[in-house]
């Protein structure tokens, strides 16, 4: 009887310190080629992503920052250190450069794109609807935005007829944004001058055969090394007095006239909904990757008063964000 009792008393003691076992707390990891600062409203959407789906920051789930700065060639060893780490996920922003590192870094823990401009042609998924490996997520390209962006431009200078195109030749997204611009351009009548930009010191160069090269406009291309110069890019259009139109919104708010793409916030939000299935078991191969659903044009009405441009208000009346 004293036996039973004891057992009995020893069982429930037990209760309460198995109750008390810690469960694991997820541990996201966040690969960035850009700058803390300059990636704070992606980080903050993808952030807020996850409070709607019940994971705290901090309280339930722990997030991984690591950023390169510009400095690309870092991503390699920040992709590895987060490996290290044993996370549970890793989440790559600021274009396909990210998700490479990780790839090379890791075959096994599920990697989310947060917004690759055209992971097929990077080579980081088989397919869209099949990704394939450990890579998911989503993709900012979009069937005709590049093509888009050059509407635009020639909306607010109707008699464009030269554009200078700022992009990277060897980029893997290359050839299918050529296939968006050159349709548009031969619609237009527009005459394209391509300026190949593979490193920083190219863009003063750019510029000047831009000029050289009568251009009446620039259309920008994303490219890794372009969006990480963005600052410069728009002084120097400003400076050359020229119209240009930019991949991302990053380079109107770094004084850049405008910008159509897929809206950033919302694809970094959704990022949110990959990391839940996958800690909830999917696996990221059977996940098939999510293109843009939501666009944004933002318009700098100061870089348009500094170039001496009238922005039209049939164009001005459909930005969802206007900079006076």
């Amino acid at each position: 009887m004293i036996g039973i009792a004891l057992c009995a008393m020893l069982f429930a003691l037990s209760l309460p310190a198995e109750a008390q076992q810690p469960t694991k707390i997820p541990r996201i990891g966040y690969l960035s080629g850009g700058f803390p600062s300059a990636d704070a409203p992606r980080t903050e959407a993808f952030q807020e992503g996850l409070r709607e789906l019940g994971y705290v920051e901090g309280k339930n789930i722990v997030i991984e920052y690591r950023h390169a700065e510009g400095k690309l060639d870092r991503l390699s060893a920040l992709a590895a250190e987060l490996v290290r780490l044993k996370v549970d996920v890793i989440v790559t922003g600021g274009g396909g450069g990210a998700t490479r590192a990780a790839k090379e870094a890791t075959k096994t823990i599920p990697i989310v794109m947060a917004g690759d401009v055209d992971p097929v042609a990077q080579g980081s998924v088989t397919s869209l609807a099949r990704p394939g490996g450990n890579i998911t997520g989503l993709s900012t390209l979009a069937p005709e935005i590049s093509g888009k962006r050059l509407e635009l431009l020639k909306e607010i200078v109707p008699k464009l007829s030269r554009v200078a195109v700022l992009w990277t030749s060897t980029g893997p997204s290359t050839a299918r944004l050529l296939q968006e611009v050159e349709p548009v351009a031969g619609a237009f009548g527009i005459k394209l001058q391509f300026l190949d930009i593979r490193s920083a010191k190219d863009i003063e160069t750019a510029f000047r055969a831009a000029t050289k090269g009568r251009a009446e406009g620039i259309l920008v291309l994303t490219g890794p090394v372009i969006n990480a110069q963005r600052k410069q890019i728009a002084e120097l259009a400003a400076k050359s007095r020229l119209p240009a139109i930019y991949p991302f919104p990053e380079y109107v708010d770094a004084g850049g006239l405008m910008s159509y793409s897929a809206s950033i916030a919302d694809l970094y939000r959704r990022a949110g909904t990959f990391v839940d299935k996958i800690l909830k078991g999917a696996k990221p191969g059977d996940l098939p990757v999510e293109q843009p659903t939501k666009f944004e044009f933002v318009i700098n009405l100061k870089a348009a008063k500094q170039i001496g441009l009238t922005i039209p208000p049939t164009v001005l009346a459909r930005a969802d964000k206007v900079i006076r």
